[in-house]
């Protein structure tokens, strides 16, 4: 049974809105806690910085590889079944994940919580939403997206209380059993079949309705380089959310200190993120791009200057503020210049270039630290891949302005 179209943008979007950003904030929630344990981890287990950051990594890689076909499954057999299935997936990783060592830690985390479990969450969710909007699509995805700073906001405290008083093991099995049992319940609840779109009017010319490229480029190769935009501005993006509570206990500051300042970066993407996507709605995603950036690449170079207790909180509240509007707006650019009958497979598509970066950039910060046992190269090299992201987007930016500037000089012909 569907629901009617006229369901768009009304109360019944914004609660299934609200229910699935309360369920991303649950589920992001279970990698954080590596996150937090990554040095108490490196030490037990006598591993290097880097094999302790492959943890959370490897969440990003499983869930950039199964996230494709969660999407495409979410399509033709509904958002809750794949979404509780990820929360029963996410909940057995991080059992596997405290049960041994750093083998039982990649396979929770990589194959159960990424593959299987990630992968039914994000992708699929952003998809499920975006389709009970119309006007307000951008300010819903942002909504969606913000899942993970909404967990980041919230509990680091809680986690680091949990990591402190009885380990990380303990830690993790306890959130599991909690994760599971709340996702479930929400998605039996809330997550029900999206409304019919209204059927678009018919072109007055045969074969208008379809576009034939993207920004003048072949469609695919338009969408290969929003691929590689988002892997270069996710590269960077990891590094501060992976790192900050090490880099903070490197500088000799406490462990609820760390935590209180991933708070802080992570809180303040979720509220930023409210700005990002109602810029989205007027000004449109990719120039949102070009913007959130700028933000970006301003903050991250902060990390380069000062190792100030005090000016670290605001660089990361800066940082939280401009990563905040990149994900959503690749996902409204999507919509914006594709089909929605693509859009179950292309947004994943795109996102699996980000989540591949986000794997990146917080592994290959912590190698980075171990070669040169600091993290400015790591910022640096963090930099010079946000700069590629921006020439990459003007590029994309200066062809849709030139392309929308020559439909304007074209001559009207009459009919």
């Amino acid at each position: 049974m569907t629901t009617s179209s006229g369901e768009l943008d009304g109360r019944a979007a914004w609660t299934v809105a609200v229910a699935a950003v309360t369920i991303l904030s649950i589920a992001y929630g279970a990698p954080l806690i590596a996150v937090l344990a990554m040095k108490p981890i490196a030490a037990e287990l006598h591993t290097q910085r880097s094999g302790a950051a492959a943890v959370g990594a490897f969440v990003y890689v499983g869930a950039s590889i199964g996230g494709i076909l969660a999407g495409w499954l979410a399509g033709r057999l509904g958002v809750r079944r794949i979404v509780m299935f990820g929360a029963a997936m996410m909940a057995a990783g991080l059992v596997l994940s405290a049960s041994g060592g750093l083998l039982e830690l990649y396979a929770g985390h990589g194959i159960l919580m990424g593959l299987f479990g990630s992968a039914c969450m994000f992708s699929p969710l952003l998809t499920y939403v975006s389709r009970w909007f119309e006007r307000r699509r951008g300010s819903a995805v942002a909504l969606i997206s913000s899942g993970q700073a909404v967990a980041g906001a919230i509990w680091p405290p809680f986690l680091q209380f949990g990591i402190d008083e009885s380990g990380w093991r303990h830690t993790m099995m306890l959130f599991g059993l909690f994760l599971v049992v709340a996702v479930v319940a929400l998605a039996l609840i809330f997550l029900r079949p999206p409304p019919e779109a209204p059927a678009p009017a018919l072109p007055a010319t045969p074969g208008v309705q379809r576009r034939a490229d993207v920004l003048g480029l072949p469609p695919n190769l338009a969408m290969a380089l929003f691929m590689v935009a988002i892997f270069c501005c996710c590269v960077p993006m990891a590094m501060p959310m992976q790192h900050v509570v090490a880099y903070c206990g490197d500088l000799g500051l406490a462990s609820q200190y760390g935590a209180a300042m991933l708070s802080v970066l992570l809180g303040s993407a979720f509220l930023a993120r409210q700005f990002w996507g109602w810029l989205c709605d007027r000004i449109g995603g990719l120039q949102t791009l070009v913007l959130s950036s700028m933000a970006q690449i301003t903050a991250m170079t902060g990390f380069l200057l000062t190792e100030d207790s005090t000016a670290l909180f605001f660089i990361s509240s800066a940082f939280g503020f401009g990563m905040a509007g990149l994900v959503p707006a690749y996902v409204i650019v999507v919509r914006e210049y594709y089909s929605l009958d693509e859009a179950n497979w292309r947004i994943p598509a795109v996102l699996f270039g980000g989540t591949m970066g986000m794997a990146a950039g917080g592994w290959g910060a912590g190698l980075l630290f171990d070669q040169f046992s600091s993290y400015l190269p790591a910022f640096g090299t963090g930099v010079a891949f946000n700069v590629l992201n921006f020439i990459i987007l003007m590029f994309l930016f200066t062809r849709s302005h030139g392309r929308h500037t020559r439909l304007m000089r074209q001559p009207q012909t009459s009919t």
